[in-house]
């Protein structure tokens, strides 16, 4: 029984991140973009804080911007392409707010994203995490370089 239901929070993620957008589309026009879904509802998950860093030269985090998920569990505003240059980034999701907002006690405080960026040529970035009080899951689908 345990396998049928990690094997339906599978199959929703990749039907709710079934793949990178196409060049002209929304979201290519964004060089990162975070998708959230919430595998106790079955929904997208809104209204989670979002917070993105980068690292520094001394290994310390630098605050770049911090949002909401939309009702649609995404969030596409967090940076620029200007801003988003070659480096180590570091999304930060508030699962706790989350979670106590609908009334549940989580394990984890906060849900960490690190990743290099932009290291072979400019790209799109779209990552997908799967929320569950006591577990998440994270993807990312990674553009081409593109001009």
């Amino acid at each position: 029984m345990a396998f049928h239901s990690i094997f339906l929070v599978f199959l929703a993620g990749l039907a709710f991140f079934s793949e990178a957008a196409p060049q002209g589309s929304s979201d290519s026009t964004h060089p990162l973009v975070v998708k959230i879904l919430d595998s106790v509802r079955g929904s997208p998950a809104p209204n989670v804080p979002v917070k993105l860093y980068k690292a520094a030269a001394d290994g310390s985090w630098e605050l770049l911007n911090s949002k909401e998920t939309n009702e649609n569990g995404e969030l596409q505003e967090l940076t620029t392409k200007e801003q988003f240059v070659t480096g180590i980034y570091k999304i930060e999701l508030d699962t706790a707010s989350y979670w106590k907002k609908l009334g549940l006690n989580p394990f984890h405080q906060h849900a960490d994203v690190v990743f290099t960026a932009n290291d072979a040529g400019y790209r799109h970035y779209s990552i997908a995490t799967v929320l569950s009080p006591f577990s998440y899951s994270t993807t990312a689908v990674v553009s081409e370089p593109v001009e």
